[in-house]
């Protein structure tokens, strides 16, 4: 939520923004929700006005009553009488102008970075760098949910009678590897001095409204029935919501934290072959970074989250790209965003294993998180990315690894999670 200040002082730019975003159809709320401000201040001023005249007039009620000036002390109770009848209807506009202003200023998007390339959707995304020689090799990469069949160690099957489609059961040696991936990731946050939490895997509804769009909520999050609880979509959302209505101390900045959870989305559609594996799913794991900075210094953490991840990704030897992403492809709370993205030898191309954005004072704003310095109190910046999510992970680390006679070799980074071995044969026949 951007501050009501930019719609006061600088509606072109707030509307200039939201082209940039190709949400043109959000253009009449700037004007609108700039006349409900005015009328929200002016009713509000009305009611101050009136408090305080009566507040001065209650204090003449004692020194005429004092004078024994009777009939004048009863006039001004009369008229006291008739604020009393005012300022509660003032109040109630009041409040309901102020709610119809927050509501409006909920879908407004946050003001995008000046670097951000303009573009209507994630095919007009930019690629910045490329990290590690993408190689092709001479024989066959399996698709992913078959290399995990080599080793017994997938059963989708099975999460569809107890669960429906999206979800897997993981098994022996993959279901290791799929833990290790994670623990690495724990351990080498760690090792870059962020603080490692679990949070709740269920959040209220204030705290779901304080981190995301209503667009992306409606798409992703699943929802307790009977309950004001919902699944986390990723582990973010609690860790954000950690803070909500706080005031931080500014020598306790900037929080840098890790966090594991489960995520839960809902995924709808069809996505072909992958629906087949474990690329779109219902459910997976990730060890996420959340910051907490001064406003000055969140382009700076920006840098360092994703060079984190691709670091991450390339201590596993596995080739990744960054790719900017556009205006378009931006979500409504946004300042400014990049994707890593895996190689895939299979299928000769990139694809996504984690995203780093900056959201400036948008979450904060909605969820009243404060530092205060010399100057005042003061919104701080707020910031997210993706280390591992698996099974995305788990695909780059299997595709990558996979060698012609089937077996897999383990990066040397995750030996020590995986009992020292360095690399797993295959346990049952190819058909």
């Amino acid at each position: 939520m951007i501050d009501i200040k930019l719609i006061r002082e600088q509606r072109d730019l707030v509307k200039e923004n939201i082209k940039k975003k190709f949400q043109e159809e959000k253009l009449p709320l700037v004007d609108e929700v700039y006349e409900l401000d005015i009328k929200y201040r002016e009713c509000k001023t009305k009611a101050d006005n009136l408090k305080s005249e009566k507040n001065k007039l209650s204090a003449q009620i004692g020194s005429l009553m004092r004078e024994k000036k009777v009939e004048e002390a009863n006039k001004i109770k009369e008229e006291i009488a008739k604020i009393n009848e005012d300022i509660p209807k003032l109040e109630k506009e009041e409040q309901e102008l102020e709610e119809q202003v927050k509501k409006i200023m909920m879908v407004i998007p946050n003001i995008i970075d000046s670097s951000v390339p303009i573009g209507k959707d994630d095919s007009e995304n930019v690629e910045i760098e490329k990290f590690g020689e993408p190689v092709v090799p001479s024989y066959e990469i399996p698709y992913h949910a078959d290399i995990c069949d080599l080793y017994n160690g997938l059963d989708k099957e099975a999460a569809g009678r107890t669960s429906g489609e999206g979800f897997y059961f993981l098994k022996g040696d993959i279901a290791r590897l799929h833990s290790a991936l994670l623990s690495y990731a724990r351990d080498f946050m760690i090792s870059k001095g962020f603080t490692y939490c679990v949070p709740p895997f269920m959040i209220r509804s204030d705290v779901v409204t304080g981190v995301m769009s209503f667009k992306e909520m409606e798409a992703m999050m699943y929802k307790i029935e009977g309950e004001d609880l919902y699944l986390i979509g990723t582990s973010e959302h609690s860790m954000m919501g950690r803070f909500i209505g706080q005031m931080l101390k500014e020598e306790d900045l900037p929080l840098t934290l890790t966090s594991y959870s489960p995520c839960f989305r809902k995924e709808g559609g069809s996505h072909g072959l992958e629906e087949r594996g474990l690329y779109r799913v219902h459910q997976f794991e990730k060890q996420e970074m959340v910051v907490l900075c001064k406003m000055e210094d969140g382009m700076d953490w920006y840098n360092k989250m994703w060079s984190y991840t691709v670091e991450f990704f390339r201590s596993l030897d596995i080739p990744v790209r960054t790719l900017e992403c556009c205006s378009g492809d931006l979500a409504d709370l946004k300042v400014k965003s990049c994707d890593v993205e895996a190689w895939s030898p299979r299928q000769q191309k990139y694809f996504e294993v984690g995203s780093c954005s900056i959201l400036g004072d948008a979450q904060t704003r909605r969820l009243g998180i404060r530092y205060k310095d010399p100057e005042g109190t003061k919104y701080l910046c707020s910031l997210n990315n993706t280390v591992v999510a698996t099974p995305r992970g788990l695909i780059a680390l299997l595709e990558n690894n996979y060698q012609e006679d089937g077996s897999l070799l383990i990066p040397k980074v995750l030996q020590p999670y995986m009992g020292g071995f360095t690399k797993l044969e295959k346990i049952k026949k190819e058909k």
